[in-house]
């Protein structure tokens, strides 16, 4: 499996942070606790099986073109019953874009994950991952305060089998 993903700027990636710290003080579920080192906020634009030849030199000129990319996070949700809590992003026409655009450019992609297509794709940001839903409401009364602004600034991929990430430009094409 490979992933295309923004990573936030500073400011914005600093806010979730503290999010997830503020979590696991309250004894919720939090990605605080995930000690990998690949482990940091980031939007998940596309996931695919592997890269087709060619693929990594057309998203890096797409993200030379259009990044940064405003980010203005939203209300925290849980993403099913026993699933993600997550900080929702408003889906401004820029990261819209974006979205699509990276979808398009995997269009010969095998195994793109269908909740990541335009039209099904929930922009946001992990807060926890395995989250009860009866535990929604204090995670709210934790985090739901704030409604960080940033950008999104740079983009990566997880590889999946080496469990690594890296720069578009240097680990794909």
């Amino acid at each position: 499996m490979r992933t295309v993903e923004l990573v936030c700027s500073p400011p914005l990636e600093a806010a979730v942070r503290a999010a997830w710290d503020r979590l696991a003080a309250a004894g919720l579920p939090s990605l605080a606790r995930n000690t990998h080192p690949t482990n940091r906020p980031h939007l998940t634009l596309a996931s695919v099986d592997e890269f087709p030849p060619g693929v990594g030199d057309r998203l890096a000129a797409l993200f030379d073109r259009a990044l940064p990319v405003p980010a203005r996070l939203d209300r925290v949700a849980v993403l099913g019953g026993s699933a993600p809590l997550v900080w929702l992003l408003r889906p401004e026409p820029a990261l819209t874009a974006l979205h699509e655009a990276v979808w398009d450019v995997l269009a010969d992609a095998a195994g793109r994950l269908p909740w990541h297509a335009p039209g099904r794709w929930v922009p946001h940001l992990s807060l926890a991952l395995r989250f009860r839903d009866a535990d929604r409401r204090l995670a709210r009364a934790v985090v739901d305060g704030d409604r960080p602004a940033g950008a999104f600034v740079a983009a990566r991929s997880y590889d999946g089998d080496t469990r690594t990430v890296g720069p578009l430009r240097i680990t794909c094409g």
